[in-house]
């Protein structure tokens, strides 16, 4: 089972933007609960693109689905915003209102483990 540490960033998507009128939709969730690595990472995962990974950090953990993007530099994964990248974030804002989503120290993981729904993740944080 492969892993790699990475500095984790979030940030809305056109697909995930386009999506959220209906957060409970397959849309959604094939739009946000996703990870984002290069090709290289993605190798040392020892996983092929479609494959669920695990996100771990100091305040939580998300099992999203793992795809390929070649601008993501070295030990940098992206998760879109929305209730997966709620859950590995922390709520601090910093006094801005707005938790911290980026250089968030993380592992991610290759699972046998599914991607949960929006209902079901909520219900297990």
């Amino acid at each position: 089972m492969g892993k790699i540490n990475v500095k984790l960033i979030s940030g809305r998507t056109l697909d995930q933007g386009s999506t959220l009128e209906n957060k409970m939709s397959k849309e959604f969730v094939d739009a946000a609960a996703i990870c984002e690595v290069n090709q290289k990472n993605l190798g040392t995962l020892g996983v092929s693109e479609g494959d669920n990974v695990e996100v771990k950090t100091d305040f939580g953990e998300a099992v999203v689905c793992v795809r390929v993007n070649n601008g993501n530099p070295d030990s940098i994964a992206f998760v879109p915003m929305g209730p997966w990248a709620n859950a590995v974030t922390g709520s601090d804002s910093g006094g801005v209102g707005m938790p911290i989503y980026k250089g968030i120290d993380s592992e991610v993981s290759s699972t046998d483990k599914s991607v949960l729904g929006v209902k079901e993740l909520m219900g297990a944080i």
